[in-house]
């Protein structure tokens, strides 16, 4: 098992392999589809974005309310291929890589390949976990679409697979 710190450099990038196991710590961003198409509506204004794109890490998921005590309740990650409409042109503007679930299209690992980024698999069904990996959550921006805003988070040890690595390989 890797340990891997936030922001990823491109030499760290190259060193993770299709079926590597890591544990992630740093900064992510949370987005699902009703916010990636809002995130689409600011770049074709060319509007700036909520967050730094460039070298950022997006989960596929929505935070459930936090329980006292925690910065985060469940948030397990969601189905990852929804996003492949979008993770193309983010992947090209700078995007470092993805968490979600399941397969991405032929598409967006060319992406990840062409742009030297990453997709990480989290597990189904693991929202408590992951939950427990998150030590603060803030939303950053689109607040009235509730778990389905962009969160900022601070992660530690979020265990993950790496699913498609910088070089095109899958586990799918």
């Amino acid at each position: 098992m890797k340990k891997i710190i936030l922001p990823l450099d491109e030499k760290e990038i190259n060193s993770l392999h299709a079926g590597d196991s890591v544990l992630l710590s740093g900064t992510i961003y949370t987005a699902r589809d009703c916010a990636h198409r809002r995130i689409f509506e600011l770049l074709d204004k060319g509007e700036k974005l909520p967050f730094p794109l460039k070298g950022a890490i997006i989960y596929y998921a929505g935070p459930c309310p936090a329980p006292a005590g925690k910065a985060c309740g469940s948030c397990g990650p969601t189905t990852s291929a929804r996003m492949n409409a979008f993770a193309p042109r983010l992947l090209d503007l700078g995007l470092c890589g993805m968490i979600g679930k399941g397969e991405m299209s032929g598409e967006t690992a060319e992406a990840i390949r062409r742009n030297k980024g990453i997709y990480f698999a989290a597990i189904g069904g693991a929202g408590a976990t992951y939950g427990n990996a998150i030590k603060k959550a803030t939303c950053v921006a689109f607040e009235d679409l509730l778990s389905e805003a962009i969160y900022r988070m601070e992660v530690e040890d979020f265990p993950l697979v790496v699913a498609i690595d910088s070089h095109g390989n899958s586990i799918y």
